[in-house]
């Protein structure tokens, strides 16, 4: 009895040993395999030189005529805002480079009510959170100098900036975007400064004043919207506007 235990014991033992030489010799192989060419992969570090073109940079010109994916920016006033006018200096239009939607004005709300509002609040009178904070004043949309500009003028101001404090936007909003927020900032000039005569014949007018009683709201609600103060007005005359 002693010697079978004995004997499954040596067994094991060798097999164990065969199985430690089997998984050395695979690991030999293995390491064997793995020249230090596969460690040292021949391939292009950024900004740094290479032996492998004649002017030895690692960094290659663009390839002439042609252009990246996603980079072909054919549209100019798209992307501007601006036209070469007949004096040959930069000029602004009053038109959009695409279709008005109600999608568009849609989108365009709900980027201005994300980023433009906190300066300009949601009515566009320059009353936003951050202003009532103490920061600079910012643009009324409703004087009459911004009433007076072209359309394509709010896109060029995000993309650019505006007047002293107004950083670019355009890293935060898509081109698209911009002259969405640009069509609604013109319907939201047009909701404050609408005549009968711009009511489409047949609609169906109501007065502001009934539709606040009935719903219960104060009579703040009907009444204009407040515009920059005194103080902010002489501020942004002092400091510039955006």
């Amino acid at each position: 009895m002693q010697l079978s235990a004995f004997s499954f014991q040596l067994s094991a033992f060798c097999c164990m040993r065969r199985g430690v030489a089997c998984i050395g010799l695979a690991a030999l192989l293995f390491a064997a395999g793995c020249r230090q060419d596969m460690q040292n992969q021949p391939k292009m570090q950024p900004q740094r030189g290479s032996a492998f073109f004649a002017d030895h940079r690692g960094a290659r010109q663009q390839v002439e005529n042609t252009v990246a994916r996603g980079q072909l920016r054919d549209n100019s006033y798209f992307y501007t805002g601006v036209v070469q006018g007949p004096n040959g200096y930069r000029q602004e239009l009053d038109q959009l480079p695409f279709s008005v939607t109600m999608e568009v004005l849609k989108r365009g709300q709900e980027r201005f009510n994300a980023f433009c509002a906190p300066c300009h609040s949601r009515v566009g009178n320059g009353q936003g959170e951050i202003v009532e904070r103490g920061f600079r004043p910012a643009a009324n949309l409703h004087d009459q100098a911004r009433l007076a500009q072209p359309l394509s003028h709010y896109f060029y101001v995000m993309t650019n900036g505006g007047y002293n404090s107004m950083p670019s936007y355009a890293a935060q909003i898509a081109p698209a975007d911009r002259w969405a927020v640009a069509a609604y900032i013109r319907a939201l000039q047009l909701s404050q400064s609408a005549t009968l005569k711009d009511v489409p014949a047949g609609a169906n007018i109501r007065d502001l004043k009934a539709i606040a009683r009935e719903r219960n709201l104060p009579e703040s609600f009907a009444e204009p919207w407040p515009a920059a103060s005194a103080n902010s007005a002489n501020a942004q005359n002092s400091a510039g506007q955006r």
